[in-house]
């Protein structure tokens, strides 16, 4: 799932950036009909999870929860990374924390204080 155009995405290309905290992107090597068709389980599953919290039935929601990682795994936005060079995985760590620091902090305008 490519990034919001408002949110920077790594030079590799495996983590966007919100509020300096890495995302891991999904699997560019899936397929676009695989793609769509977890990104559609994702996003009813997403509902599903709304909708049992407002009813207040807790399972429904732990099965929701359940199927949101499942979709997301299936994108390789969790679980096992999809690149093969051995780097580790930093999804969801601070970017300032990480081997991105130096590009992130090209990233932020200048602080004027």
């Amino acid at each position: 799932m490519p990034a919001p155009d408002h949110y920077p995405s790594t030079p590799d290309g495996r983590y966007f950036v919100v509020s300096g905290r890495l995302w891991r992107m999904s699997n560019p090597a899936l397929p676009p009909e695989e793609r769509q068709r977890l990104v559609d389980a994702l996003m009813t599953a997403r509902r599903q999870v709304g909708a049992a919290k407002k009813a207040g039935d807790i399972e429904a929601e732990r099965a929701a929860r359940a199927a949101v990682d499942a979709a997301k795994r299936g994108l390789g936005e969790r679980g096992p990374v999809w690149w093969t060079d051995g780097a580790p995985d930093f999804n969801r760590r601070l970017a300032k924390n990480t081997p991105y620091a130096a590009w992130y902090a090209r990233l932020q305008p200048d602080d004027p204080a």
